[in-house]
């Protein structure tokens, strides 16, 4: 072997083991103290946390309801003519670390965010006709009758190009912001939607306050952190 074959292999090699500890120094990070929810991967929920699910009727006529991708999307739900949308919730404040600084957003749990964020809500206008909506185990904070309005906490105050430090041990969503899905450190991140088709007379979808990214036609849009590959 060459000194220049020889060089570049140690190069390669002192490559990896940088990746290995950046991705190890992730992995050591905890989820923040407070309470909040987050929607659930096919993957499950972090250990100890609560689960719960909300079941929308969405609109009967021609219902133009989608997730994206459609093929290989990463919840754990069903998404037909209409939606059941699994949570994984942090009931306790256990924790010593903060939220780090970024632009993200979570679902809120317990009345009030954790500091640094601002709260909002979404308001879907469900089917008025013969309406099943129904809900199970723990969910965000919201208002689940025969409509559904899901109140959520998001910040601004950083780039989100700048990597945050978050467990990279597992896949999980948060829901997009302002700009980009925010960087986490040791992880992948990919944009995921659900589009649910709300009643489609007299609608009085809303929204108000801080709240995920999302189109008028209420599809919004989550972020998928996926671990990166050994």
């Amino acid at each position: 072997m060459s000194f220049f074959d020889s060089s570049r292999e140690q190069s390669k090699m002192e490559n990896m083991f940088i990746l290995l500890l950046m991705i190890a120094s992730a992995c050591a990070y905890n989820w923040p103290s407070g309470r909040y929810s987050i929607p659930k991967p096919k993957t499950g929920c972090p250990s100890g946390w609560a689960e719960g699910w909300r079941y929308q009727d969405n609109e009967d006529n021609r219902n133009i309801n989608s997730v994206s991708p459609n093929q290989g999307h990463h919840f754990f739900g069903t998404f037909s003519s209409n939606t059941k949308m699994y949570y994984c919730t942090k009931t306790s404040y256990s924790g010593s670390r903060t939220w780090p600084q970024g632009n993200y957003c979570i679902a809120r749990y317990g009345d009030s965010c954790p500091t640094g964020f601002c709260t909002g809500y979404i308001y879907w206008d469900d089917e008025d006709n013969v309406n099943v909506n129904s809900k199970g185990g723990v969910v965000p904070d919201g208002v689940y009758d025969r409509n559904t309005k899901i109140y959520y906490c998001c910040r601004s105050d950083g780039s989100a190009y700048s990597r945050i430090n978050m467990p990279a041990n597992n896949p999980f969503y948060m829901y997009k912001y302002t700009s980009r899905c925010q960087h986490v450190r040791g992880m992948n991140d990919t944009v995921e939607s659900v589009k649910m088709d709300d009643e489609d007379d007299r609608n009085n979808s809303s929204d108000n306050g801080c709240h995920p990214r999302k189109t008028d036609t209420t599809e919004v849009f989550y972020c998928y952190y996926s671990t990166l590959p050994s």
